[in-house]
């Protein structure tokens, strides 16, 4: 990575602005999961005891310009305030002289969370005018919230036009070495593990680890599409109709690296609103009956996947192997999260892009064993496809 870090820059006495990804589920005005406030500390931490003057800016939800009180940051700054042992100003807005004032009235040390930013639309539309009035808001640019970073939004990427230097933190340069690893210089026998609903969302994932890997491991629902290109029978499995074509010509190209899962667990109900299922049972992949839907790799898949695992020096997996929310259909995605664990203690490099695949491997207990979980699913799939990020393109090249 040929960008500035946080390392680089004098931050002593100055305001600093530090974009963090704070989009944590709240509900009745509590925080229910800290895992991406705690994911910023080090950044805020290091800040704190250089004596920089720290202005958080982050979004959460979905508000679409409009202040809609449940989507309040207010919750994250009480649970900031308990990690850091410190106080943590909270203001009301991210722009305006009520920001500013609040900005600048930090002493050294000291740390600001303004409000939503997605509670203006300029935000979403990398509008010039909100990202000038947001860079008032400090003197350096801090990005540590990778999970936006494949959105060119004000925060993000306008705000580096008024604002210099413009750096990463901690987080970020943390998930662009890994995904960075994998992307580019993958040790091999280098294993993808790609599951989830559709092949739809990951198609271009697929086609360049395709070029990479050794083998590509495929779970999930995605996996009834290319039964039906086998010529499978897959009873009322999900199956994207209009991409069963394109399944057969990644089998056909790529025959030699795609591995299919050899049973699976089917149900006669399954009702993923209220998490019921009805009788379940594991058959052959060529035995799935006309009113059977797949919900999860069986036994079988699960070990042959643990002896290709097993040998691989470098592993990344995204996307879960069934209805992991739903226990009696979350074996597959928890055993293997579990065998990338084991790999990981024998020397493996292992990496999980973010969002299913990393709620699964929290699940399974095992997040703290692996060499690296995401905190951006979008952004890691981007980074996956062989894509630049926007925002990682703003920031200050090294000896600029």
């Amino acid at each position: 990575m040929n960008k500035m870090t946080v390392e680089q820059v004098d931050v002593g006495s100055k305001q600093v602005v530090v974009r963090v990804d704070f989009n944590v589920p709240v509900h009745n005005g509590q925080v229910t999961n800290d895992k991406r406030i705690r994911a910023a500390l080090p950044t805020i931490e290091y800040l704190v005891t250089r004596g920089a003057r720290v202005v958080l800016i982050s979004h959460l939800g979905r508000p679409k310009g409009r202040r809609r009180p449940e989507m309040s940051l207010e919750p994250c700054a009480g649970v900031l305030e308990e990690m850091l042992g410190r106080p943590v100003v909270f203001a009301a807005d991210c722009v305006g002289q009520q920001a500013e004032d609040a900005a600048g009235s930090l002493a050294d040390g000291e740390v600001a969370l303004m409000e939503n930013l997605r509670f203006h639309e300029g935000e979403t539309k990398n509008d010039p005018d909100f990202a000038s009035r947001l860079a008032r808001l400090g003197r350096i640019y801090v990005n540590d919230a990778f999970g936006t970073a494949h959105r060119a939004h004000a925060s993000t990427v306008g705000i580096c036009n008024y604002i210099r230097p413009c750096v990463a933190g901690f987080l970020m340069k943390k998930e662009l070495e890994y995904l960075g690893k994998v992307v580019r210089e993958a040790e091999h026998p280098f294993v993808a593990i790609i599951g989830g609903a559709k092949i739809s969302g990951k198609i271009d994932v697929m086609a360049n680890l395709l070029e990479k890997v050794d083998r590509l491991l495929i779970g999930g629902a995605m996996a009834f599409t290319f039964f039906k290109a086998r010529g499978l029978a897959v009873g009322r499995s999900l199956v994207e109709e209009e991409k069963v074509d394109l399944a057969a010509g990644l089998l056909e190209t790529w025959k030699e690296k795609i591995v299919l899962p050899v049973d699976c667990v089917v149900t006669d109900r399954l009702d993923t609103r209220s998490r019921s299922i009805g009788t379940i049972s594991t058959v052959g992949v060529d035995a799935i009956g006309p009113e059977q839907i797949g919900i999860d790799i069986g036994p079988d898949t699960i070990a042959v996947f643990s002896g290709i695992i097993k040998d691989a020096r470098t592993v990344v997996w995204n996307g879960p192997m069934g209805v992991f929310e739903i226990d009696a259909a979350a074996r597959g995605t928890v055993s293997l999260a579990r065998i990338l664990a084991e790999a990981t203690s024998r020397g493996a490099l292992t990496v999980i892009g973010g969002g299913d695949s990393a709620a699964a491997a929290e699940k399974a207990g095992v997040d703290h064993l692996l060499s690296h979980v995401s905190t951006g699913g979008g952004a890691s799939l981007a980074l996956l496809e062989g894509k630049r990020l926007p925002a990682v393109e703003a920031l200050s090249e090294r000896g600029n």
